[in-house]
């Protein structure tokens, strides 16, 4: 009999996983940046958790309705909201600073980047875990 559950990773440790590499990423990209400051590593989860919980929400929301605006930009504009979310984010988790928008844009483009590279490492660990 085929187990076909044996060759997928395990939903909730790829989500904790994917929740752990953001939180590395954004504290080491504030430990980075000069214009972006996180007081600790338990603010640096709890700005991933509500990243995770803005991006689920609002950016679709936003996406939508700035479309248009997206499309004429080549899509450029979504660096603009990912930006802004991020500044929503500094704004919602007290110990957590982005001096302004330019900073916040180079915050996002870091965290993407090295929340890709952090992902790509774990999620290739993961698929060898077999779970019966």
């Amino acid at each position: 009999m085929l187990n076909f559950r044996s060759h997928r990773p395990n939903t909730l440790l790829c989500a904790l996983s994917s929740k752990f590499s953001c939180t590395i990423a954004v504290f080491v990209t504030a430990n980075l940046l000069t214009g972006v400051r996180v007081e600790n590593f338990r603010t640096a989860l709890i700005v991933a958790v509500v990243l995770s919980v803005i991006n689920a929400i609002v950016k679709p929301v936003l996406v939508f309705l700035t479309l248009p605006l997206t499309v004429l930009t080549f899509g450029l504009f979504l660096l603009v909201i990912n930006a802004l979310l991020i500044q929503l984010a500094a704004w919602l988790v007290p110990g957590f600073f982005v001096a302004g928008f330019w900073w916040a844009l180079l915050f996002s483009l870091i965290v993407s980047l090295i929340g890709w590279v952090l992902n790509g490492l774990t999620e290739k660990s993961l698929t060898d875990v077999k779970i019966k």
